[in-house]
């Protein structure tokens, strides 16, 4: 696929590297009046894709080799590379090198889940220390008197 736009994205069990089904998320990106009327946009896609489209190649329950190398390359290139950055997507390659079995292709800045399985309980702890946080940063901001640019 030339963008994310167009393909499937199969989910990952973290614990076990085994695929799971995947999805698409062009739906996501449909422009235009004519695409928010009733029946032409589903606003939730499904994981049911199993195999790839190119050739049929069956993808889904497949297990990914060294699942955990990879969590542990992704974390500490995060630590060292982006520490600020509280959420970055990062895509792995895996090769036929057994001194480099794992690489990292790219970091996206800017990511999403895309509908991928992740602890919500986590992640929503990880929202509510952050709101907290700023809120304490603004009330000390406005009781040192200190002024915004309103927008």
């Amino acid at each position: 696929a030339s963008t994310d736009h167009d393909s499937i994205l199969f989910d990952v069990d973290v614990n076990t590297g085994v695929i799971q089904g995947g999805t698409t998320n062009a739906h996501w990106y449909r422009l235009g009046l004519f695409e928010t009327l009733p029946g032409r946009c589903p606003w939730r896609s499904t994981h049911g894709y199993t195999h790839h489209p190119d050739g049929n190649i069956p993808v889904k329950g497949q297990q990914l080799p060294d699942i955990r190398g990879m969590l542990e390359l992704v974390e500490k290139s995060h630590l060292k590379l982006c520490p600020d950055v509280p959420f970055v997507g990062w895509d792995v390659v895996l090769t036929n090198d057994p001194k480099i079995p794992i690489c990292l292709l790219e970091v996206n800045l800017s990511c999403n889940f895309f509908r991928g399985s992740f602890d919500k309980k986590v992640y929503l702890d990880f929202l509510d220390d952050m709101l907290v946080r700023l809120q304490a940063q603004r009330l000390t901001a406005d009781a040192d008197g200190k002024k915004f640019k309103s927008n």
